[in-house]
């Protein structure tokens, strides 16, 4: 099961395997309190495609149709996908304040996708 969760909020006893699936550390946060197991900064998006996200207004579905498209072509996407295969819960943790539009929803996605994106 992989679950997604912001990185600000409290880790839990049911997160399972923590990992961090941004490219910057969040801001404000010590590692003691986010409580991470792993910090794959390889899944997240280029800093092109953050910052066009982010910065310059990319409307969420082209967002989306770009983000999908670099996982495809990721290979890290594959590595990231054994680590976890070993666990039984696995959460994905970002620092975005929109918990319905962002990266690591996106990744989630490719990870469960059996056709391996």
């Amino acid at each position: 099961m992989i679950e997604v969760k912001r990185v600000y909020d409290a880790a839990g006893p049911d997160d399972g395997f923590r990992v961090l699936v941004d490219r910057l550390w969040p801001r404000g946060l010590s590692k003691e309190r986010a409580r991470i197991d792993l910090w794959d900064k390889d899944v997240a998006p280029s800093p092109q495609l953050r910052t066009a996200f982010h910065h310059d207004g990319m409307p969420w579905d082209d967002f989306a149709a770009a983000y999908r498209k670099e996982l495809a072509a990721n290979p890290a996407v594959a590595a990231l996908r054994a680590v976890i295969a070993s666990h039984d819960v696995v959460t994905l943790l970002h620092a975005v304040r929109d918990e319905a539009h962002n990266h690591a929803v996106l990744l989630r996605d490719a990870l469960q996708d059996p056709a391996g994106s």
